[in-house]
């Protein structure tokens, strides 16, 4: 027969500890849920097929992220802008950021793709500067916020280090939508910009940090069980 005799101090103790360890693990359970149905989410965006984006920008028409976009018209190469990035293999460079003017009058910017240092001087890569009406198929992007410890920008040279859409669009002398389509993989003529840069990465961890934090409430208790058959307040 089991006997038990808990002592009131170190019940104390461990009712909140319990709670707290348990109570971070459900959260990490249901952060989990959450991270998995966004990645579900922005995966079925990459696959669907391409919606022309008049129609995602409609009044009224929900603009999400990673959405497959298609848009027709004329890119603006003088007033192109660079966003530091690296690209294969860590080669230092720029995406090629350029306004694109739509049938409608409407403009977007353009993350056209990867061009190494070398070749950041549009002269360069004169072949890729396609001149006339294009399609192009891309990726929805919304814009960023500066952190912290994200370097200043710098406008005269026309080098960003974060996808602030509004600021890119001011330096470009253009009044651009609230976003940015990266373009897919289609090559150039030329071969730059290298297209198809998006990057999915969502850390999910969240499994981990549950076990993690189950774990510790199980080795609460397991302590908390030995103390009371060593005083012996615990038989069997």
């Amino acid at each position: 027969m089991i006997r038990f005799r808990p002592l009131p101090i170190p019940t104390l103790w461990l009712v909140p500890g319990l709670v707290l360890l348990v109570g971070l693990g459900s959260w990490q359970i249901e952060r989990l849920h959450e991270k998995e149905a966004l990645i579900a989410s922005v995966q079925a965006g990459l696959m669907a097929p391409a919606v022309a984006l008049p129609e995602v920008l409609k009044p009224g028409g929900a603009v999400s992220e990673y959405r497959h976009v298609r848009l027709t018209g004329h890119l603006l190469h003088d007033r192109e802008q660079y966003l530091f990035a690296q690209g294969p293999g860590g080669a230092p460079g720029v995406h090629v950021l350029t306004p694109l003017v739509q049938h409608n009058g409407d403009i977007v910017l353009v993350d056209r793709g990867f061009v190494p240092d070398e070749l950041r001087d549009p002269l360069r890569r004169k072949t890729g500067q396609i001149e006339g009406e294009l399609s192009l198929t891309g990726v929805l992007r919304l814009p960023q916020h500066p952190g912290l410890f994200t370097p200043a920008n710098n406008p005269e040279t026309r080098l960003w280090f974060i996808k602030d859409v509004g600021a890119i669009a001011k330096a470009a002398r253009v009044s651009a939508a609230p976003l940015l389509v990266e373009a897919d993989a289609t090559a150039n003529p030329g071969g730059w910009p290298l297209g198809g840069q998006t990057r999915i990465d969502f850390p999910n961890d969240h499994l981990q940090y549950a076990i993690t934090w189950f774990g510790l409430a199980l080795a609460l208790l397991g302590v908390y069980l030995v103390y009371h058959h060593s005083r012996g307040r615990l038989t069997f």
